[in-house]
């Protein structure tokens, strides 16, 4: 019989209904139990791609014996942490004050006010390498909650005091100056790993931001040893096997310090993120190896998780058929049989496929060495190798496709999806593809209509269903990808509902007193402590976004309090940005662009005139800029374009032809109608 989560629209929730335990969801029924019934909660925290969540699923939570334990000392809650990051937040900090780590499956047990007074994260079913089984452990924190209560009560104090101290403390201050980004810099620079890129050892997570932070110092600067940095991760993660070499896209992250085997699962966030880096790795470059890499993403995206409505799923696991990457890996002998002996030959050599394997006995694709190199050894024309290279990689992506895939979790959370149509929308600018751009409004019009409801937007959809109030990473992330559209396409409806986003924002989750946001609405329900996140880790933080997304419209629009909001936060986390700048990526883009005299770019005019300006525009490395564009009667006194973006007010096109208009630090130069000298305006800026 199916439980209480058989009513939830999380996937993973849903994948926990018909286990014996007596799930609850979060929420107050739950904690009204447990003060009733004088019982302790047992959370349980995780999301569907996790893979030892599964594993601690078919191993714990399906059993009957260990649930029955469960059901008669605890109420149980599992949490979907995609689907409240608050609690998700708020718990991973207490397991990481109380055991100094942490990651999921997170196993958290509480007092029924919600305090935890005990955490880990996966317990095996019998006791192994010093960890208690499982069962062991229920039965050990039931009796000490039973029988030496005030020992629990005080062990919570103590976290709940913690909590409290970490979401109210103050951040180091110190000036807001150009010194931080470059100290951020050599540092990024000196924990690159020059020989296989990333930072750090393994395992190497694809940390795009703060990639970027090397890409931006590069473009302020000109440090070639910056750009070199980043091209040594670019490169090595594009020819690893944590990229998907036949359908595209990144995998979480790498398990060896080379990127070759990943955990295969793949997250909506990741490949956001890194459609945006290498979209701007090749504007920086011109190297057409990036922006190969963001499409093939950006497809892969397009094509495996997106519904039919526009937006976009979450995730894919890394297990099918009980097997971790067993959809992605290949015997030499499959390759053979699917392809030509001209066609395996290429593949083979390329993907460096062997008899031998190099995972389990199988191969994970990945490239060695350049297309001209393997072409040569082969004792043919690159143009030859790259036809056969290109049959051979349709015949095994169909060949694949045949497989059982792996799970779909098939809800949309707003704060991915609004990462993810920024990417979109720049990719659509630099390449001019019309496919991208309709993915791209679509998405915002999936996430206005379908994910937000009057001023309130919506953190999860699925089926039909948008649930849980959304959080700050929600509202700041889609004003971003709604104001990049903007910039796309020139329609005002994305600008009006960005500003209208970033508003509500500013009124619900703003702290006066920190001069910083909150995560949660001041109306959400009462927690342990209200959360704030302010470190960029996986995805950016919240605060960060926000910034960034209040400085660019702040830009754009003329508005000083949107600027002063967005420049506290800065203020707030200055100090922090100075000593653990790789904790901190996207803030640290957000006050490079604060710092950076940013460019104020207007293009008046319609049709292919302005889709050439546009065209060149985007075809330069400009993370410091914003875009307004116009027809001639938006830019008329009165029109409703020109009240909410003053750039555009006597702006009009230059004898009938689409004009640019190159503006920086409230000065503007000659408006022009050549996009070669709009390009040498704003090379010159600055």
């Amino acid at each position: 019989m199916a439980n209480r989560l058989a009513d939830e629209t999380s996937p993973y929730l849903l994948q926990h209904k018909d286990n014996p335990v007596d799930w609850y969801p979060w929420g107050e029924e739950a904690l009204k139990r447990a003060r009733e019934e004088d019982k302790p909660v047992l959370l349980s925290v995780g999301y569907s791609s996790c893979h030892w969540c599964h594993v601690m699923e078919r191993e714990s939570f399906e059993d009957e014996a260990t649930a029955g334990i469960m059901n008669e000392h605890f109420v149980n809650v599992k949490v979907d942490r995609e689907e409240r990051p608050d609690i998700d937040s708020i718990y991973m900090s207490a397991l990481q004050a109380m055991t100094r780590s942490g990651g999921w499956p997170m196993t958290v047990f509480l007092t029924p006010d919600g305090a935890p007074f005990y955490a880990g994260t996966y317990f095996p079913p019998t006791p192994r390498q010093g960890m208690p089984s499982f069962q062991q452990l229920l039965v050990t924190l039931a009796d000490a909650y039973e029988n030496r209560r005030d020992e629990v009560l005080q062990s919570a104090e103590r976290v709940r005091e913690f909590l409290e101290a970490s979401t109210s403390g103050e951040l180091p201050k110190s000036d807001l100056s150009v010194a931080i980004l470059d100290v951020a810099a050599e540092t990024l620079k000196e924990s690159t790993d020059r020989t296989n890129g990333g930072f750090g050892g393994a395992p190497k997570f694809p940390q795009a931001m703060n990639v970027e932070v090397l890409l931006r110092h590069h473009a302020r600067t000109g440090d070639e040893d910056a750009l070199a940095a980043a091209e040594v991760t670019l490169k090595k993660m594009a020819d690893g096997g944590i990229r998907d070499h036949l359908g595209g896209g990144f995998a979480r992250y790498a398990v060896d310090a080379r990127w070759l085997v990943p955990h295969f699962e793949k997250m909506l966030y990741d490949n956001a993120l890194l459609t945006k880096l290498y979209t701007e790795a090749f504007q920086i470059t011109g190297d057409e190896k990036y922006l190969e890499v963001a499409e093939t993403t950006a497809d892969y995206v397009l094509r495996d998780l997106t519904n039919e409505e526009g937006g976009f799923f979450s995730a894919e696991d890394a297990d099918s058929e009980g097997v971790e990457g067993k959809f992605y890996v290949w015997d030499k002998a499959e390759i053979e049989a699917a392809l030509t002996p001209e066609e395996a030959e290429a593949a083979l050599a390329y993907w460096n496929v062997t008899e031998r394997g190099n995972f389990e006995g199988k191969n994970i694709l990945n490239v060695k060495r350049g297309r001209d190199e393997v072409a040569d050894s082969l004792g043919v024309s690159e143009a030859e190798f790259a036809a056969r290279l290109e049959s051979a990689r349709g015949k095994l992506f169909a060949a694949r496709e045949r497989r059982v895939r792996p799970g779909l979790d098939d809800k949309a959370l707003a704060a991915w999806n609004g990462m993810m149509l920024r990417s979109l929308a720049l990719l659509a600018g630099v390449t001019g593809r019309a496919d991208y751009l309709q993915a791209a409004q679509r998405n915002a019009a999936f996430l206005v209509e379908r994910m937000k409801s009057g001023e309130t937007l919506y953190r999860s959809y699925k089926g039909g269903e948008a649930r849980v109030r959304g959080y700050l990473e929600d509202y700041a992330a889609v004003s971003d990808g709604l104001l990049a559209l903007y910039e796309a396409d020139g329609d005002l409806r994305w600008l009006r509902e960005s500003l209208g986003l970033a508003e509500t924002m500013n009124r619900r989750f703003w702290d006066a007193e920190r001069g910083a946001f909150y995560d949660t609405p001041e109306d959400h329900e009462r927690l342990v402590t209200r959360p704030r996140d302010f470190y960029d880790n996986a995805t950016p933080s919240g605060n960060s976004m926000a910034a960034e997304v209040l400085l660019r419209l702040a830009l754009l629009t003329g508005r000083e309090d949107l600027r002063e909001r967005g420049e506290a936060v800065l203020e707030g986390l200055s100090g922090a940005l100075e000593q653990l700048p790789a904790a901190f990526g996207r803030a640290l883009a957000a006050l490079d662009f604060h710092l950076g005299r940013p460019k104020e770019v207007v293009l008046v005019g319609e049709g292919r005139e302005r889709d050439g300006l546009l065209a060149a525009a985007y075809s330069v490395y400009l993370p410091n800029r914003v875009f307004a564009l116009a027809s001639p009667e938006d830019v008329e006194a009165g029109a409703e374009a020109a009240r909410l973006v003053p750039l555009l007010e006597e702006r009009p096109p230059r004898d009938g032809r689409a004009t640019a208009y190159v503006c920086e630090g409230y000065v503007c130069k000659q408006p022009t109608t050549e996009a070669e000298e709009m390009l040498r305006q704003l090379a010159a800026a600055g």
